[in-house]
């Protein structure tokens, strides 16, 4: 706990919040290019306008706002979907097999592992949520538990979000163009059309290595929460029990559709069964290619939609779900801005050069994990950091002659791997708990030190 107690002190002491960090970043991106590149052609104020407008190109990309915008979409859609009364009733069911700490976290911690692969937004409340019916069933019935452990394995499902279904690195690389779009201004038009036009989730997600290591994270993190929970001594429980408020007001008139079942579930299956269409019958091959961002978010559309019922419940989890993704919608575009810069200034070609000097073909996945790893303690963002670092790994790649797939999941495992140490993500989840970080934090670090034996393992191994 001591440990622990370090950390979360260290974070508030030199981690300011993620927008301040990210404005820190843009300003010592803008004086390393001042510092390292430029022309003896112009002064110092003539290159520092000139960086500002590389900086102003890269803020308002109009891909990259689309790329935003998608993973606040998958974001909301996805926490709007948790708070239906389906996942309700499906948290209450295992709910009451959580008669104690060891078995508590083994199920959290495995259903939430399982979710997360679906959906990040989706899996990091429904872990919240369960882990707060658990403790409330808990004093209810008069069970001891120990509550951060529980809380702990709750936040397991940022360890397998970006090697899964909604991981903002593979989802763009599956997108037909998007790896030429990110290469613009560093690469020739004629290299440009040497890159593949995507790679599919075949080779990133669903490929051996990712399925082998998702299977692996599995079997291992759930089985270890589950004997650290029979190892624990409980702890006394302080919670309130949630009160269900139930709306006895009637919609009258035209309002009334807000609350049609009807329209809902139609509305909603009619998305359903047109991404099924488009997905299985359209194609005349059935593959995973249709595993798109677009395709997710229209997935989680008409999910949420037909699991609320109605338009009314639909809009009012929407309302508690936007305010999560305020990071994204103002964070994202100042990474952009530093991506102009890097682009524009030619800083990516230097730093592909150093790690490519550096590097092997075993070691380079290995600095992808690594540096993506503590890149993550600053850039608090999956999507953001894909926009800082993909254009590295993609030049890096095709100098070595690597595989571009591996190196993708290589920074995507290094970028999940420290969210058990990194709390930005974990705040909803402590709302929700009302625990603290320094309660959950000894437990999420021995996680993270597992994960990173399975992740360093399977780029080795494959």
């Amino acid at each position: 706990m001591n440990l622990a107690s370090t950390l979360e002190k260290t974070f508030k002491k030199l981690l300011p919040s993620p927008f301040t960090i990210a404005v820190l970043l843009t300003l010592v991106s803008f004086l390393l290019a001042l510092s390292f590149t430029g022309s003896e052609k112009l002064s110092t104020a003539e290159y520092s306008l000139q960086l500002l407008g590389y900086w102003e190109k890269g803020l308002w990309n109009s891909s990259l706002l689309v790329f935003a915008f998608q993973m606040m979409l998958m974001l909301v859609l996805g926490h709007t979907l948790a708070l239906s009364r389906p996942i309700d009733k499906l948290i209450n069911y295992f709910t009451a097999y959580c008669t104690n700490t060891a078995r508590a976290a083994f199920l959290v911690c495995l259903l939430t592992l399982l979710v997360s692969f679906f959906n990040w937004g989706l899996g990091l409340i429904f872990g919240a949520i369960f882990a707060r019916k658990v403790a409330e069933s808990a004093k209810t019935n008069n069970w001891s538990i120990h509550y951060p452990i529980i809380g702990a394995s709750a936040y397991s499902g940022l360890m397998v979000w970006h090697g899964g279904i909604s991981g903002s690195a593979p989802i763009k690389a599956a997108e037909n163009g998007h790896l030429a779009s990110i290469m613009e201004g560093i690469y020739p038009v004629d290299k440009l059309s040497l890159l593949p036009k995507y790679i599919g989730f075949s080779e990133t997600v669903f490929s051996t290595m990712n399925i082998c290591v998702t299977i692996l994270i599995l079997l291992v993190l759930p089985s270890f929460m589950y004997i650290v929970g029979k190892k624990s001594k409980p702890q006394t429980l302080v919670i309130e029990i949630t009160k269900t408020e139930v709306n006895s007001v009637k919609s009258e008139g035209a309002e009334s559709l807000d609350e049609s079942s009807i329209l809902g579930r139609l509305f909603g299956g009619i998305i359903l069964l047109y991404a099924f269409y488009k997905a299985f019958i359209l194609p005349e091959t059935v593959s995973l290619n249709f595993i798109k961002p677009n395709y997710i978010n229209l997935c989680l559309l008409g999910l949420g939609i037909s699991m609320h019922q109605n338009f009314k419940r639909f809009l009012k989890a929407l309302d508690g779900a936007i305010g999560g993704a305020s990071g994204i919608l103002i964070q994202f575009p100042l990474y952009f801005g530093i991506m102009g810069i890097m682009k524009h200034t030619g800083m990516i070609t230097q730093l592909s050069e150093f790690f490519v000097s550096i590097s092997t073909e075993t070691t380079f996945p290995l600095y992808t994990f690594l540096s993506a790893g503590l890149v993550n303690i600053f850039i608090p963002s999956g999507g953001g950091q894909w926009a800082i670092q993909g254009p590295i790994i993609i030049e890096a790649s095709q100098q070595l002659g690597l595989s571009l797939s591996k190196n993708i999941m290589a920074l995507a495992y290094g970028d999940q791997l420290t969210n058990m140490l990194q709390p930005f993500w974990a705040l909803p989840l402590l709302g929700i708990t009302g625990l603290k970080a320094k309660e959950i934090l000894p437990y999420t670090l021995l996680l993270m030190i597992i994960g990173a034996i399975i992740f360093i393992g399977g780029l080795l191994i494959f």
